[in-house]
């Protein structure tokens, strides 16, 4: 008898000793690294976003293999002329406010068409009145001006979208995913009059 309670005894601690070591919490440094994977950038100090013009927002979207989410600021129209004007036509944009907008993406993807690794990628656009290049760049962390040849050597490739003309006009700029299937997602962008739909697949 007291060897039966002797082994079940052993046999409670052994689980013990499992379960405890399987909930046992991951390091403050992984759980750090976890968290910044997807995290938003940004060139500033504490206090300093809440001073901006322009609000800052981001969004994403549950895809086969990960979450994608892109990071941006919100510019005004302001009683302004956006495109063609203040957004000039066939000049490089930032496709927002103050730092780069910023696109993660955790696997093998096209954006646009071009062919990325996981990771990080800065967007900017060169704009007409009927479609947009999307420029895909590997820095994420930088200002959003200026897209100099500097900015500009690091850019992993282009596509082109259709830009489409808004009847009730936008006053902030808006960048939403949505989710085509577990494989496909679209960015879709508005501001102003004009409304562009950036494909973003899963490779």
């Amino acid at each position: 008898m007291r060897r039966n309670r002797s082994s079940f005894i052993a046999i409670l601690a052994c689980a013990a000793v499992f379960v405890a070591a399987k909930r046992a919490p991951i390091s403050t440094a992984t759980h750090a690294a976890l968290q910044a994977a997807d995290a938003c950038w940004f060139r500033a100090k504490p206090g300093e976003l809440e001073k901006r013009k322009s609000a800052h927002d981001s969004a994403s979207v549950a895809m086969d293999g990960g979450t994608v989410k892109v990071c941006y600021g919100r510019p005004h129209v302001n009683g302004r002329e956006i495109m063609g004007k203040l957004v000039p036509y066939a000049e490089p944009w930032r496709m927002g406010a103050d730092e780069a907008t910023a696109l993660y993406v955790p696997f093998r993807a096209s954006i646009a068409g071009v062919k990325v690794e996981p990771g990080w990628y800065s967007i900017y656009v060169i704009p007409t009145a009927k479609d947009w290049q999307v420029v895909v760049n590997s820095d994420a962390k930088r200002w959003g001006v200026d897209i100099d040849a500097k900015v500009r050597a690091k850019d992993v490739g282009t596509g082109t979208v259709s830009a489409e003309h808004l009847a009730a006009p936008v006053e902030i700029l808006a960048i939403s995913l949505t989710a085509a299937s577990p494989k496909k997602a679209t960015m879709d962008v508005s501001w102003a009059d004009t409304h562009v739909r950036i494909p973003i697949e899963k490779q």
